[in-house]
């Protein structure tokens, strides 16, 4: 009987056996696999952060958007301005010169119109006086730096020194627009090299100096050039300062015709006014600086005399005589909108007097019109 037993109990406990034997080898395969699998699992989540994070941000679906409309249409970005520059802006658009009917007058005899950018402008023969072309002559608006050209004129006028030094102090320094200069308070430089600068890069703090150290001082000075102004037959004209930097500073353009005509008899103002750069040592460094009327280096120009000015309130001005067909032409262009305006409507008037007038010898046909 016991043989019995073991004979049939053997086969069962050998495969008991067996089976005991393989599950650690399975258990084992599973811990091990246990660990390789949740680690796949974490980098798998890792890849969904990471493909989550390089979406679109809010900034760049926006800057897309605008660059297609819902049409499929591409379009330019808008830039967003603030409230209370859309104001600024309604504010400089609705001053008193620049609303208002256009009075345009143009010589009979060109052959083709002229189209001006500019608000303002008037051409006139500065030989016979006659008016080729005007925009608005009348209107009185700001003048910003133009202005030094007056300044200019009652300094040498009152005959004081050119080589006498003037420092600058902190009373030449701009507390109404916050305008900046490499001039700083203490630079020392001769009466002669402070016109320069004021005249050739409108360097404000030499112009404030040089009002500043005229007899009587910067009062003294404002009312020679009021005065100036009066006597030159100039009805429209106010200053307020020798910069130019107060928007008070206003002139008609058929004053300015004139302020331009009496400028250029000044050999120093048109010398400086011309010069296209120049440098000057303040405090033992070089300082150097460039005429912002580009065209004075054009060599397709004759410029006799010329300055600039900007400021909001009057937007890109430039005043000149120049020799076109060897015909001396006062040319000004006040309020230009853009920043290359002012030279491309000097430009267009150049080009129009060379094409577009009849010419008789070398002089240009008359007209009746006058300022």
């Amino acid at each position: 009987m016991k043989e019995i037993l073991n004979i049939g109990l053997r086969p069962l406990l050998i495969g008991l056996i067996s089976i005991g034997l393989s599950m650690p080898a399975v258990a084992a395969a599973s811990s091990k696999d246990a660990p390789r699998t949740a680690s796949v699992q974490k980098k798998s989540s890792k890849a969904v952060a990471k493909k989550k994070v390089k979406r679109p941000s809010t900034a760049s679906r926006k800057k897309a958007s605008s660059r297609v409309s819902r049409y499929g249409k591409r379009r330019a970005p808008v830039a967003r301005m603030s409230v209370a520059e859309r104001q600024r802006l309604a504010a400089l658009a609705n001053l008193p010169h620049r609303i208002g009917p256009t009075e345009i007058f143009q010589a009979p005899e060109a052959g083709a119109s002229l189209s001006l950018q500019s608000r303002a402008a008037v051409v006139m023969n500065a030989e016979t006086g006659e008016i080729l072309y005007s925009k608005n002559p009348n209107r009185t608006m700001p003048i910003a730096s133009i202005t030094k050209l007056m300044t200019a004129m009652v300094v040498l006028d009152a005959r004081l020194p050119m080589d006498e030094p003037i420092t600058i102090t902190q009373a030449d320094v701009d507390t109404l627009r916050h305008t900046t200069s490499r001039l700083t308070v203490g630079t020392t430089l001769p009466r002669n090299e402070m016109l320069l600068l004021a005249l050739m890069s409108s360097e404000n703090r030499a112009a404030a100096a040089l009002a500043r150290t005229y007899p009587g001082g910067t009062a003294a000075a404002v009312a020679a050039m009021n005065r100036k102004a009066h006597e030159l037959g100039m009805p429209n004209t106010r200053f307020l300062d020798g910069t130019g930097l107060h928007t008070e500073n206003s002139a008609s353009p058929a004053d300015l015709v004139r302020l331009v005509k009496t400028a250029r008899s000044y050999p120093d103002i048109q010398r400086y006014s011309t010069t296209s750069e120049h440098v000057v040592y303040a405090r033992g460094r070089p300082l150097s600086y460039r005429n912002t009327n580009a065209l004075v280096k054009n060599d397709s120009w004759h410029i006799e005399i010329s300055k600039t000015g900007f400021i909001n309130e009057a937007g890109k001005c430039l005043v000149m005589q120049a020799r076109i067909n060897s015909t001396p032409v006062v040319i000004v262009l006040m309020d230009s909108a853009g920043r290359y305006t002012r030279i491309g409507d000097a430009n267009r008037v150049k080009q129009w007097m060379e094409t577009a007038l009849k010419q008789d010898g070398d002089s240009i046909a008359t007209s009746d019109a006058s300022l």
